[in-house]
């Protein structure tokens, strides 16, 4: 890291007010985790975060459509903090009282610790400036659907959350990395993620006489194979090209050739070049996979998200949060990640910087994200409140 500023004034209020609504930010995420919402649906999420900064003294709005904005501040230069507020479609495995009340839905992703952590550092830059200590204007993200491509970053944005931004931050959960430590890595730290479906439609029959047919499930082996071994020749390997079939169906009959088929799967890639030209390319290659077998390709391809790419400046500022809050030893360097995030959209328009939040008790287990069994260490919290409002004064102070 390049050398860093000094401590802003504001780091005594920050960390006095995160210690004093301490338990209530705790209790926050708790409540969220047990009342999880899917994406687009995120009502009471959005009602509680609302409630617990418009006392505080933020304007805050609520776009239509889903989504929480609030504001901060009169005059100076603007920084926007982010948090995403959907859950996922999984059951909650975990034991503790406040496991999900709502079947089939569960925060296994951490966005229940990054809305509590951005209230709290709400509250803490409210306090920060009522006491004249803020050195310009601070915007709050609450975004909607982040787990659903191609994210609702975007529709944050239409609404204008990011016009007159001069960085925006974000933190996202690592239960790699023991709590106390945050990760993080100038440049490219996730991939773009697309998602892409094959359909094939050919005449079936008999698996007696494939020759009477068009082999329809041998064609799918082909793209199913070909497709990712095409494509490390086509595309530069540095970009990092990714093809992995999640779902394959065809046929019901052991001695049945169907008349149609389909896979799914995910596309993902570090390089924002290889994103832009990589739907072009998919679409050639799998005409001319599935051609010598005569069927039909219908193929979807879902762009997503862009690859998150941290800026150099921003990263900066928000290893200086870091320190101040952690101490020089509290970021470490963390990997590349071929995982999707929107918080890239955002990073296509202003600079910026994401990190990863340690959530691993240390000494506990390693647990892995988007599993119902996710387990985090509650005192990440209060620690993403702390760096996110550091982060924000840090960089209204460079």
């Amino acid at each position: 890291m390049p050398p860093t500023l000094p401590a802003a004034p504001a780091t005594p209020v920050i960390a006095e007010t995160v210690d004093k609504y301490a338990e209530d930010l705790v209790a926050l995420r708790r409540d969220l985790h047990a009342h999880p919402e899917l994406s687009w649906a995120e009502e009471r999420t959005s009602a509680a975060v609302v409630s617990a900064l418009e006392g505080a003294g933020w304007a805050v709005t609520r776009p239509e459509g889903g989504g929480v904005l609030a504001e901060i501040g009169h005059v100076g230069r603007l920084v926007a903090l982010r948090a995403d507020l959907d859950a996922l479609p999984v059951d909650d495995l975990i034991s503790d009282p406040w496991k999900s009340t709502n079947p089939g839905v569960a925060h296994a992703c951490g966005h229940d610790v990054h809305t509590a952590g951005l209230v709290g550092a709400g509250l803490a830059l409210a306090e920060v400036a009522a006491r004249g200590l803020l050195p310009g204007r601070v915007r709050l993200l609450f975004q909607p659907a982040e787990e659903v491509m191609p994210g609702g970053a975007l529709h944050l944005i239409s609404a204008g959350a990011l016009e007159g931004v001069s960085h925006v931050f974000g933190l996202h959960c690592d239960p790699s990395l023991d709590v106390g430590r945050v990760g993080l890595r100038e440049g490219p730290l996730t991939g773009a993620a697309d998602a892409l479906t094959v359909r094939l439609i050919g005449k079936g029959g008999h698996t007696s006489r494939p020759h009477l047919t068009e082999d329809l499930t041998f064609a799918l082996g082909k793209v199913i194979t070909e497709l990712p071994a095409i494509l490390s020749r086509r595309l530069d390997p540095r970009a990092g090209v990714s093809v992995v079939w999640g779902m394959v169906r065809a046929g019901s009959a052991h001695n049945v050739i169907p008349h149609g088929g389909v896979v799914a799967g995910t596309v993902r890639m570090l390089d924002a070049v290889a994103w832009a030209d990589a739907e072009h390319l998919i679409r050639q290659l799998i005409t001319s996979i599935v051609a010598p077998y005569s069927v039909t390709a219908e193929v979807t391809y879902q762009r997503g998200v862009p690859p998150v790419v941290n800026h150099e400046e921003s990263t900066r500022l928000l290893g200086i949060g870091v320190e101040n809050v952690l101490g020089p030893h509290g970021h470490v360097t963390t990997a590349q990640s071929l995982g999707g995030e929107d918080f890239g959209w955002y990073l296509d328009s202003v600079p910026g910087a994401m990190a990863r939040l340690g959530t691993r008790t240390p000494g506990g287990p390693t647990y892995d994200l988007h599993q119902g069994n996710l387990r985090v260490d509650e005192g990440a919290t209060t620690i993403a409140a702390r760096v996110l409002a550091e982060a924000a004064v840090t960089a209204l102070s460079a």
